[in-house]
């Protein structure tokens, strides 16, 4: 597959050939689903708990006796039919994450690639750094490629040229920074503007094909 790479201030500079594994793949709805779930999943807390009629603070002797009242019988006041009682069959503390078989994961990272490359919403871009770590520096340049609404920047391991681009890009809402090596299937889905950086879409070949490989 060709793809165009473009300057930081958005001109075209020449073409490349693209990994076919990684780019033209066929949609597969079904995976992608199951990661992004998958991802939402484990990112759940799981924290909210209520107090069963064990848990909460309270005797466990009977309000009145049991007969001669005229009133319903009761057990005790942390019933969960009284005001302050225990509550019957709440949310209860609980882990919601589960784990996903790593060749699907990565055939989802992959099928979203090739899906925002085939509707033209992944761009590939020349490698750069911001020197200045400045934010209206990273805009500049995300606004001459045309990216203003949700975008995702996938970065090589170079470590000073990551921290400078994510120190530039913390202040904007809208921007998610991602390593070629941990990238997420929710944000890459849901991105609007997909940018590759030219070192970064090199990487992601090596690092599928050597993944693949020991498996």
């Amino acid at each position: 597959m060709e793809g165009k790479v473009y300057s930081t201030s958005g001109e075209e500079l020449r073409s490349v050939t693209l990994d076919d594994s990684i780019f033209s793949l066929p949609i597969n709805e079904d995976v992608i689903w199951y990661a992004i779930n998958n991802e939402l999943a484990n990112k759940r807390l799981g924290t909210a708990h209520t107090k069963d009629r064990s848990e909460v603070h309270g005797s466990n002797a009977k309000p009145y006796k049991q007969k001669g009242t005229g009133r319903a019988r009761r057990g005790d006041k942390k019933s969960p039919l009284l005001v302050g009682g225990g509550v019957i069959f709440g949310p209860r503390h609980r882990d919601f994450s589960y784990s996903m078989p790593k060749k699907a994961k990565r055939l989802a990272i992959k099928t979203i690639l090739s899906l925002k490359a085939q509707s033209e919403l992944l761009k590939l871009v020349e490698d750069f750094s911001i020197e200045s770590g400045k934010t209206k520096d990273l805009v500049a340049i995300l606004k001459n490629l045309g990216a203003n609404e949700r975008t995702v920047i996938v970065l090589s391991n170079n470590i000073e040229v990551a921290k400078m681009i994510r120190r530039a890009g913390a202040n904007i809402p809208y921007l998610t920074i991602l390593s070629y090596s941990a990238l997420r299937a929710h944000d890459l889905f849901y991105s609007r503007n997909l940018l590759v950086l030219e070192d970064a879409a090199k990487k992601l070949s090596e690092f599928y094909t050597e993944v693949e490989a020991r498996q």
